[in-house]
């Protein structure tokens, strides 16, 4: 993992455990039920965050004979486990909670202490968030925020990012409830907070399974990186042309390249191989994170599809 990617992970899981903490007692002093929520919420990204701690730690393993490729792919089954937790114990039980002080209303109790733990709250986050995003803008490049989440191939800022926008959003929503419930005296605005800040993490959720999906199932490499490969193969000294490539992420920082090559005419078979190691050799050097390549001479013939 990128040192970047560990400091954004550090910085959210510190914040998330100290928040969590104060929630839990701004809940049993008030009975907030959008203060249980968050609680709930903070208790979620804070095992988040340790389970994206866990899939770097597995990644890092060798490559053995059931594994030829390695374990890179870990990091994208934990940050989908992420996206499964963030939905079922944040967003349904924060729903649910919701509906039922809906169903049974109660007043607050000491609501000061909610709105104190509320605005801490958004000091803390404040702080992880602004980490995640320094760290996110050293690799985002050019792309905006939504095509930065959609097409990373590094999954561990996109859920920091979204877990924390989420939390600060959410303890907005809970300090609304809160607030509204104290000046009218009407529980609804707490309970529909609650049930407004599950809505929000279910969404997350969501929107985070559907890209750790795409990730585990096979993505190629970026339309940049792709253009490097095949401009390093191209310019080899030997290389006719590419006929055809295929890349794939085997991990967020190793991609697999497979191609076909034309090659220069009345080579032999030493000549072959050494315009193959050329090839590979430029490719490493010009694009580290390619890890694994195999490249194929062959013959272009405008009229086969590759």
């Amino acid at each position: 993992m990128a040192s970047g990617s560990r400091r954004a992970i550090i910085a959210a899981l510190i914040a998330n455990f100290g928040i969590a903490v104060a929630k839990f007692a701004a809940w049993m002093a008030t009975g907030a039920a959008s203060m249980l929520a968050e609680a709930v919420h903070s208790v979620a990204d804070t095992s988040n965050q340790a389970l994206l701690l866990l899939g770097n730690s597995r990644a890092q393993r060798p490559e053995s004979e059931e594994h030829p490729f390695g374990y890179g792919r870990e990091r994208y089954f934990w940050s989908f486990v992420v996206a499964i937790v963030l939905f079922l114990l944040g967003g349904l039980f924060a729903i649910y909670e919701g509906a039922s002080k809906l169903g049974h209303p109660h007043e607050l109790a000491s609501p000061a202490w909610a709105i104190g733990v509320l605005l801490a709250g958004i000091v803390l986050e404040g702080g992880s968030f602004r980490v995640a995003v320094r760290e996110s803008n050293a690799i985002r490049g050019r792309r905006s925020w939504w095509e930065f989440v959609r097409h990373s191939k590094i999954p561990e800022l996109p859920v920091v990012l979204l877990e924390d926008a989420g939390a600060l959003i959410g303890l907005v929503l809970a300090m609304l409830g809160v607030g509204l419930t104290m000046l009218t005296g009407n529980p609804f605005w707490d309970a529909s907070a609650s049930i407004a800040i599950g809505s929000l993490l279910c969404v997350i959720s969501v929107v985070l399974a559907i890209e750790m999906k795409s990730l585990l199932i096979g993505e190629s490499a970026s339309a940049a990186d792709e253009r490097e490969i095949e401009a390093a193969i191209a310019s080899t000294q030997g290389v006719q042309r590419v006929i055809h490539m295929r890349t794939l992420h085997i991990g967020p920082e190793q991609i697999f390249v497979g191609a076909k090559l034309e090659l220069a005419r009345g080579l032999d078979v030493s000549g072959v191989a050494r315009v193959i190691d050329a090839a590979e050799d430029r490719v490493r050097k010009t694009l580290p994170s390619v890890s694994i390549m195999y490249l194929e001479p062959d013959l272009h013939d405008a009229a086969r599809r590759d």
